[in-house]
């Protein structure tokens, strides 16, 4: 390649790392990812001109492609080095056809490079094999970008208007939403049932014991339910206690584990949540880091392929590195035979892309562990670890089954367990389970308990026997990594869009991340059943899942993108016709319909019916609809006017379930003092004592205070002496604690109500320091305490089981503090002339611009020294919009405002102006003695015009 070249990459880290791999001859710049987008208002995309696109350059854009349309001039080659997928290539196309428009490329040789990882090898590997931009790739970037547009800027106003209070809605992320509002919907129509186990402490000869569990009765297999109550369950005790045991039978078994494949994003995001506690924005950000390239040994490489990702083989190269490191670190009996070739099982999964792996296998965790931080460091271990687990020698377990009879044979008892006998990859890696709440892990668990040696004949001396009570459990809430599960096998949407969509819901306040599960919030569901019942087809599991294949034949070139999107909008717009004519009653009777169950539940069979209005015990409560969104009311209005907010109802009224007093919830019994539950002005708190016989000693009531001095001239009155103020009795406050965000008076009971009351707790003493780590409730909420060092709990943290090493990774994160910068004055805003300035605040630096404050980016904090003024009013504007403020225009000259305001009837000028003309109205006469004054002539404000609101913009997208 001779001549001088310029690479466009997206990011300025990955700029970076590539720019020390190539020559002088070359010339790095970064776009900063996408530099056009769709402009967020109605015409961007127009089916009826065959789905003509408008594109907009961001306000951001514009310095980073002035600065590669300077360096473009005068070279020979251009390199679109963009990562390699759908959007890398819809930012390389982007900038292509920028820069042709600008007429920049008319002597430029243009053409594409793709790299899987960013390695001086792999990059100058790259470079040697360019190519053509990929059209299949673009049009199906293309095709899901007008589809993401046409239902948000179709649907979101068809929802502001008949459903007020609601937020937007999107193609992907509306079908997430549903997903998590149905299973919340499944766990309130739960109802939990009863059934006991019994099982028996066996000892053995040798005095090992073996716990057994009850599987047969006279001869009969007892099924789950069998012993349905503690009636039953104590019968089958008392007859099994005078029995004698012994080993009716031993079963082994040989059984194989495999291990499981490479990462892909999905399966990367799923682990990351459950083993590290990451979510799955999180656990992008950190992985694009890692990608992108770390500074090792003063060398900037990338430690892993590109994160975005469903494949899950490994280049041939990767196996036979992975293969050479078990064999010399291992041994050679964890290699297995062949290599394992792995395929997705995942639905759409399109594998252009090798698994996440390390770039380099010999780079062990503990190797970089001084140039990494921590979530850096922990999920590049998880990467390496999965990585080389997946090519090693199955594990071997021996699973034993010991069945015990009764000496008349009527009962049998069984206990399992296992023994591994050849760990094979377990010694590297093993999956975390799911943290949900299912019986199949308990029942994992049983099969991998430990069982001493018996052989059948053998004795068995019988301990206790104990009849266990159980309940079934509800479908435990979505975590993060178990919904980007269920959508990789729905189909619905890409791995890669998983984190963003999640976050979005959460922004809209349609969903809340409490201990790290979904919980649909009362916008959410309506939105759901707004969707479901007016629109039901498009948040279909099914079709949106048939919808993202087509566009994935787009990308293979087996489909017209346009071609999908008319078939799509045919019956879309058609559907979007059809509630033109909706009226709000029709809305409120299917939203009532739907979630009445949910806001008024019956809990009890012969309790009184929910619906009853509490106010006039007449009317019916209902849903109803206001331009500030919706709320619960009574059907008399306005005769009764009883509202109240959105809450569910529990055998009355959540929101009101203190409203008749104290929850007693049962005694203390260190101090036998009663615990309840209260409201108060700041929320519901726990309450310890007072003693319930004890009567509230009579307060002494201080003398009135003397009234004022008359004032000088008019009389003085005498001054009364003060009365002195009896002493006022002492009483004991109660201890009160306030409950945690997430968790409801009518659902906290004595056990933990009692381990609120013990708070602040000892969490564990400091490694280090040795000093002890308390936990408690404070002013701002749950907290963890060290010293004179103080953190807040994140939201997904218990306060009541937080555990030492959690709360020593949040303490060093409080001691680091945000980063520092010099501060200084920047000079006058451009705009108004006032000053600007760099300054450092609690969460770190911002500049400030008379009221309005914005803090710095991560990425520009190292570079504050350089920050330009340019940049300090992107970042104010940017904060500006983002609190729904209107970015202000430019001043122009006084008397030209004047002219021009007074034309358009502006408000502000025209009371300016009116301010500086001389008052009309002539000062009033002095009263004349004996006349009635004159009537007060009442000037009419000048009215201005009312301004039209403006359409609101929806960010679209999954």
């Amino acid at each position: 390649m001779s001549g001088s070249n310029l690479v466009i990459v997206e990011s300025p880290a990955k700029a970076k790392t590539i720019n020390k791999y190539l020559g002088p001859d070359f010339t790095v710049l970064a776009s900063f990812g996408h530099i056009r987008d769709l402009p967020p208002k109605d015409g961007s995309v127009r089916p009826e001109e065959d789905f003509a696109m408008s594109w907009e350059l961001g306000d951001r854009s514009k310095k980073h492609v002035d600065e590669i349309s300077r360096a473009i001039r005068g070279v020979d080659h251009v390199f679109l080095a963009t990562d390699p997928d759908r959007e890398g290539e819809a930012i390389a196309w982007h900038v292509q056809e920028v820069l042709r428009e600008a007429k920049l490329l008319d002597k430029v040789d243009v053409r594409r490079v793709t790299f899987n990882e960013i390695t001086k090898g792999a990059v100058l590997e790259a470079m040697q094999r360019p190519r053509e931009l990929n059209q299949e790739l673009i049009e199906a970037y293309l095709a899901r970008r007008a589809l993401d547009y046409l239902v948000g800027f179709t649907l979101s106003p068809v929802l502001w208007r008949k459903l007020p209070g609601s937020r937007s809605a999107g193609r992907v992320q509306s079908v997430a939403l549903r997903l998590i509002c149905e299973r919340e919907a499944e766990i309130e129509v739960f109802r939990p049932q009863e059934y006991w186990s019994i099982e028996i402490a066996f000892q053995t000869a040798e005095g090992a014991v073996v716990k057994a569990r009850l599987t047969q009765l006279d001869g009969k297999r007892l099924d789950k339910f069998a012993l349905g109550e503690a009636g039953a369950a104590n019968a089958v005790v008392d007859r099994l206690k005078p029995l004698s045991y012994a080993v009716h039978s031993v079963e082994h078994k040989q059984v194989k584990r495999n291990p499981y494949p490479p990462f892909t994003t999905s399966t990367l995001q799923q682990e990351a949540s459950r083993k590290l506690g990451m979510g799955a924005t999180r656990t992008m950000r950190v992985a694009q880091k890692l990608y992108e390239g770390i500074d090792i040994g003063g060398e900037t490489v990338g430690l892993i392929t590109y994160m975005r990702t469903d494949g899950v083989q490994l280049s041939n190269d990767a196996i036979g590195q992975v293969r050479e490191l078990i064999g010399s670190q291992y041994g050679a009996e964890y290699v297995p035979g062949a290599a394992r070739i792995y395929k997705s099982t995942a639905k759409n999964a399109q594998e252009a892309h090798e698994a996440i792996r390390p770039t380099d296998l010999t780079r062990r965790p503990e190797q970089v562990a001084g140039t990494l931080d921590r979530d850096e460091l922990r999920l590049y271990e998880l990467i390496w670890k999965r990585t080389v687990a997946s090519q090693m020698e199955s594990a071997v377990l021996d699973q034993v089954a010991v069945d015990i009879a009764s000496a008349d044979g009527k009962a049998m008892l069984r206990a399992t367990g296992s023994v591994v006998l050849f760990d094979g990859f377990l010694r590297v890696y093993q999956e975390e389970r799911d943290d949900s709440v299912d019986e199949k892990a308990g029942a994992e668990d049983e099969a991998d308990a430990r069982l001493p040696p018996v052989k059948e004949g053998d004795g068995m001396k019988r301990g206790e026997v104990d009849a266990e009570q159980h309940f079934t459990q509800p479908p435990p809430r979505y975590t993060e990594a178990s919904l980007v599960k269920k959508l990789e096998e729905l189909g619905i949407g890409r791995p890669s869009t998983y984190a963003s969509i999640m976050q979005v819901l959460q922004d809209r306040e349609y969903v809340e991340l409490d201990k790290r599960r979904f919980v649909p919030q009362d916008r959410g569901r309506l939105v759901t059943a707004f969707l479901s019942s007016f629109f039901e087809r498009y948040v279909e599991y099914n079709f949106t899942a048939d919808l993202e294949a087509k566009l994935d034949d787009v990308s293979g070139g087996l489909l017209d993108w346009k071609t999908v999107l008319r078939d799509f909008w045919k019956s879309f717009s058609a559907a979007i016709e059809g509630t033109k004519d909706l009226t709000i009653t029709q809305v409120i009777d299917e939203l009532d319909k739907d979630l009445g169950p949910h806001f008024f539940p019956n809990t009890t069979k012969d309790g009184p019916d929910p619906r009853v209005c509490p106010s006039c015990g007449a009317g019916r409560l209902g849903l109803k609809l206001s331009r500030n969104g919706a709320f619960i009311g009574c059907s008399n209005y306005p005769e009764c006017r009883y509202t109240r907010s959105l809450a569910v109802a529990t055998g009355g009224e959540e929101a009101d379930a203190l409203a008749d007093g104290p929850r007693e919830l049962g005694l203390d019994p260190e101090t036998g003092l009663p615990v309840s539950v209260r409201r108060g002005p700041y929320g519901a708190y726990v309450q310890l004592g007072p003693k319930p016989e004890a009567a509230a000693p009579p307060v002494e009531v201080a003398a009135p205070a003397p009234e004022p001095e008359a004032e000088a001239g008019k009389g003085a009155k005498a001054k009364k002496p003060k009365a002195k103020a009896k002493p006022k009795a002492e009483v004991e406050k109660p201890k009160r604690v306030s409950l945690p965000k997430g968790m409801g008076p009518t659902e906290i009971d004595l056990e933990t109500a009692l381990k609120l009351l013990a708070l602040p707790r000892d969490v564990g003493p400091h490694p280090e320091t040795k000093d002890m780590i308390t936990a408690g409730i404070g002013r701002f909420g749950p907290y963890l305490k060290l010293g004179p060092t103080y953190k807040s709990l994140a939201p997904d943290d218990d306060v009541l089981s937080i555990g030492l090493n959690r709360a020593v990774v949040l303490l060093a994160e409080a001691k680091k503090g945000p980063a520092q910068v010099p501060g200084r004055a920047m000079g006058d805003h451009p705009r108004d002339g006032k000053p600007v300035s760099l300054n450092n605040g609690r969460f770190g630096p911002y500049v400030k611009h008379g009221k309005v404050m914005a803090s710095l980016p991560k990425a520009m904090v190292e570079h504050a020294d350089t920050l330009t003024m340019q940049q300090a009013v992107e970042l104010l504007d940017a904060k500006i919009a983002k609190d729904g403020g209107k970015v202000p225009a430019a001043k122009a000259p006084k008397a030209k405002a004047a002219k021009a305001t007074a034309a358009d009837g502006k408000a502000e000028v025209a009371e300016e102006a009116a301010a500086k003309k001389p008052t009309a109205a002539k000062a009033a006469p002095k009263k004349a003695p004996g006349k009635k004054p004159a009537a007060a002539s009442k000037t009419a404000a000048p009215k201005t015009a009312a301004s039209k609101p403006k359409a609101r913009a929806v960010a679209s997208g999954d």
